[in-house]
């Protein structure tokens, strides 16, 4: 039996495709025709020998096997690009300085900060996990390079950059998020306990005005400095907490408003931003791996959510 040899140009369309929403968007950025897009993501479905999509209403999803596919071709365009890179030798060094909320520090770190530093070895980075209001006043003193953070600048004492220094990724939704192993079973004639940050936060903000809107009583039942310890507090049940589906752990899960009695809560932009509206040749390549990192997490938590 000859062995299946999947075409890399036909992942990275596959990859764009999924990540964008739309083959026709893929097109433009692989600088094909919609034709032969077509014609490529054809001939992957053909050699993966399983239907890849199926109909979700007048869209298409992805199947288990394509689901599958799409892990494994992520992982071959990155070896394929990291390839090319050791090949020629590595091209950049300098220093970045990135900011990260802790939502994404599990996952981020790890992931795209290792898939950089092995594709650019001669390039040190210092990484900070910290909240927005400490991001945002390092950005603006220049003791960042670039920084994910919650756009909350309606209530934020910092104004965003313009957009030549900032750029929106994704705008998911906050979700109530509560333990994924013991039962949600709150005395209704009780408050409604709430793990919350020792400190001001604008997901708790939006989660008690919800309430109150809604005429819900609601109490703090725990309070920590860190996510991992709302996390804890959740998944023992002492309470629900407010985050959106970005970097849960196992041990919690998000609801909908409407599974659980309570209100629908609001989204909330997430925005990659640069000190300098000309960032270095190093600053510039990382913030191109986190937007496509980001934008693919957010394409898949959209069809878990769907």
């Amino acid at each position: 039996m000859s062995q299946t040899n999947f075409d890399v140009a036909s992942l990275r369309t596959f990859v764009v495709g999924m990540e964008l929403g739309s083959f026709a968007k893929a097109a433009d950025r692989v600088g094909r025709s919609t034709s032969a897009v077509s014609a490529q993501i054809k001939k992957l479905e053909e050699q993966s020998g399983a239907p890849l999509f199926k109909k979700a209403g007048r869209n298409l999803a992805l199947t288990e096997a394509g689901e599958t596919m799409l892990r494994f071709a992520r992982r071959l365009v990155d070896l394929n690009d990291e390839a090319a890179v050791a090949v020629r030798g590595p091209d950049l060094e300098g220093w970045i300085r990135l900011g990260l909320q802790e939502d994404f520090g599990e996952v981020m770190l790890p992931d795209v900060l290792g898939r950089f530093s092995r594709a650019h070895p001669k390039v040190r980075i210092e990484a900070r996990v910290a909240r927005n209001t400490e991001l945002l006043s390092r950005i603006d003193s220049n003791d960042l390079d670039l920084a994910l953070i919650w756009d909350d600048s309606v209530s934020s004492a910092h104004e965003l950059p313009g957009s030549d220094r900032h750029e929106m990724i994704a705008e998911p939704a906050m979700c109530w998020i509560g333990s994924s192993t013991l039962p949600w079973n709150p005395d209704p004639a009780e408050p409604l306990p709430l793990v919350a940050f020792d400190r001001a936060c604008l997901f708790f903000s939006a989660a008690t005005e919800a309430l109150d809107r809604a005429n819900i009583r609601w109490r703090v039942a725990f309070t920590s400095p860190s996510l991992s310890g709302l996390w804890a507090a959740a998944a023992a049940g002492l309470g629900l907490t407010v985050r959106t589906r970005y970097g849960l752990p196992a041990s919690v899960s998000a609801f909908e408003g409407r599974d659980l009695g309570l209100p629908a809560l609001p989204s909330l932009p997430l925005s990659l931003v640069r000190a300098t509206a000309t960032p270095t040749p190093p600053v510039q390549q990382l913030a191109s791996l986190i937007l496509e990192s980001v934008r693919a997490g957010s394409a898949s938590l959209e069809r878990i959510a769907a």
